[in-house]
């Protein structure tokens, strides 16, 4: 059994701080319903409940609030958290995207270290100026802005918060265990399957704590760029990177709110993003995951220029025809096609009620767009369905719900510079150039050949295979492997059981004993009475007490 994390000394103060502040904001009720140890279920018991009036804020900005007085991994988690549309209701993706990050930077002296450790080597033998006060500052890293000395460019200089990782970890464990009870004893979330999710999250977030990936990923777009007139990133300086600081060019541009909206220059801008996003999507297969417009500047010759890479998504070719099956038939408002088509795509084979998922849908599509006419929020109506198909149990990939997000970053942004921004008429073009791709004679005669060969190949492997089975029978060396569910507590139920049994036994023993003491009258005696005896009477009332006062309360011990 794993051994939990809120009983390790050093998690104990924060799991107490996470409770505290989580009850604070109305969440007590919730967390009374997992299994706590007894400390903190005595400490969530003793608080005066629901200090801040509900009727002042939602639930969901009562969640936000409290991440954000939670810290740094809890702002992060919350930010992950809302590009997850198959998890979480498109209210709380609303609340998430407000998140902010009030973090001060951290000194210069305390980030010098691991500035020159990432570089190598000092900072006056790679920058000829460096700006020792911070130009921005997160709960992850802080930038500052310098001149390299080899060729006088201007860069910004990314630098990781000291500590960082082991605040991470130390958060993440508690988050994993809370993630798991609430997956065993909640019912409306087991189909979320939130341990699953609290991993994939933090794996993500290990991925976006080592820099060299998103160099990597800079680097990526920059080779792939199919507007490269009219879109472009940072570039990366590699020799001066390392999994804590990153140097890249310093963009000097406009942010997008800078643009009058409805201007020429803003329609130019919202069409430019849109097509280079949606080939980024659905003919590259790798995109830049968070799009908003605080991502995004204007460079002084009039190009978008994506900031920020430490985030994206990748789309295979088969989850991309996949999509895009599944947006004509959103397009035609065909609930019943859209529900196929995500039953085909679900990473795994759980059972679904067809029926009621149809229902959901059809209602998702009404609500957020008009097949009619082609009016309504694309994005959101995407948002919706995702989470209908992960309250069924529809497991889809992690890329999907980005490549949602990022979709309705892209509607939002052309929105605020054009107010008749039509996403679907944005999409025809990149979506009718993928069709092209995918009915290509050529690329399906490729695959008819490759199916073929691995078919083949396959075919080829049985005999082998089924000899190796066979012999492992002949030889008793046959293993199956049973995984049993349901029975996570079993362990704790038999030795909470055994442990009221032996109780019980020494409670009778010492009644027995008590008893022959006193009708012996074995010295010593006081007042008539032997002691031995009344005190193994009180220990067996106190004892009694005890296991009375266990089995009333059903809490195991």
């Amino acid at each position: 059994m794993s051994i939990n994390p809120l009983e390790i000394l050093t998690n104990a103060v924060r799991a107490k701080e996470i409770v505290t502040v989580l009850a604070r904001y109305g969440f007590a009720d919730l967390l009374l319903k997992l299994d706590l140890p007894p400390r903190l279920t005595n400490l969530l018991r003793s608080m005066a409940l629901g200090k801040l009036a509900p009727g002042k804020r939602s639930q969901w900005e009562r969640m936000r609030v409290a991440m954000e007085e939670l810290g740094p991994t809890f702002v992060k988690f919350g930010q992950l958290l809302s590009m997850r549309p198959d998890v979480v209701p498109e209210s709380l993706i609303k609340e998430l995207r407000k998140l902010q990050e009030n973090v001060p930077p951290v000194s210069f002296e305390q980030i010098r270290p691991i500035l020159e450790e990432g570089l190598g080597s000092s900072i006056d033998s790679v920058f000829s100026e460096f700006d020792e006060n911070a130009i921005a500052a997160a709960s992850m890293a802080q930038v500052h802005k310098a001149r390299l000395r080899s060729n006088g460019v201007e860069v910004a200089v990314k630098i990781q918060r000291p500590g960082l990782e082991k605040i991470i970890d130390a958060d993440f464990d508690i988050l994993v265990w809370l993630g798991r009870q609430a997956h065993e004893r909640l019912d409306d979330l087991r189909p979320l399957n939130l341990p699953a999710v609290i991993d994939a999250m933090r794996e993500g977030l290990e991925r976006e704590l080592d820099f060299r990936r998103e160099a990597r990923n800079l680097s990526f777009f920059s080779r792939g760029n199919a507007y490269p007139e009219s879109v472009t990133a940072p570039q990366i300086f590699k020799e001066h990177c390392s999994r804590r600081v990153l140097v890249m060019e310093w963009i000097d541009g406009l942010r997008l709110e800078k643009i009058p909206t409805g201007s020429a220059e803003a329609k130019r801008l919202a069409r430019v993003g849109s097509r280079s996003m949606f080939h980024q999507i659905m003919i590259n297969g790798y995109f830049h995951a968070d799009p908003h417009s605080g991502n995004i500047r204007v460079t002084n010759d009039g190009k978008l220029c994506f900031l920020d890479w430490g985030m994206t998504g990748q789309l295979t070719h088969r989850m991309r025809y996949g999509l895009m099956d599944l947006f004509h038939a959103f397009v035609k408002g065909d609930p019943e096609q859209v529900t196929r088509i995500a039953m085909t795509l679900a990473d795994t084979g759980e059972s679904v009620d067809r029926r009621r998922m149809e229902r959901d849908v059809n209602v998702a599509i009404r609500e957020h767009y008009n097949p009619d006419t082609g009016e309504g929020d694309v994005g959101r109506a995407i948002l919706a369905l995702l989470y209908i198909f992960g309250r069924n149990g529809i497991d889809l990939s992690r890329d999907y719900s980005m490549m949602a997000k990022a979709i309705l970053c892209v509607e939002e942004t052309g929105v605020s510079l054009d107010e008749h921004y039509n996403l679907k008429d944005e999409f025809a073009p990149v979506l009718k150039k993928l069709i092209q791709k995918r009915r290509n004679p050529k690329r399906i005669a490729a695959e008819i050949r490759d199916g073929f060969a691995t078919g083949l190949d396959q075919f080829q492997a049985i005999p082998e295979e089924t000899l190796r089975i066979l012999k492992k029978v002949e030889k008793n060396n046959l293993k199956i492997n049973l995984e049993h569910r349901g029975l996570d507590d079993l362990g704790d139920t038999i030795s909470d059981a055994s442990n009221k049994i032996t109780l019980g036994i020494i409670i009778g023993c010492l009644l027995v004993g008590s008893s022959l003491i006193v009708t012996s009258n074995t010295p010593p005696i006081v007042f008539g009475f032997p002691i031995l005896g009344i005190v193994g009477y009180v220990m067996s009332l106190l004892l009694g007490l005890y296991v009375a006062f266990d089995i009333l309360r059903g809490r195991p011990k």
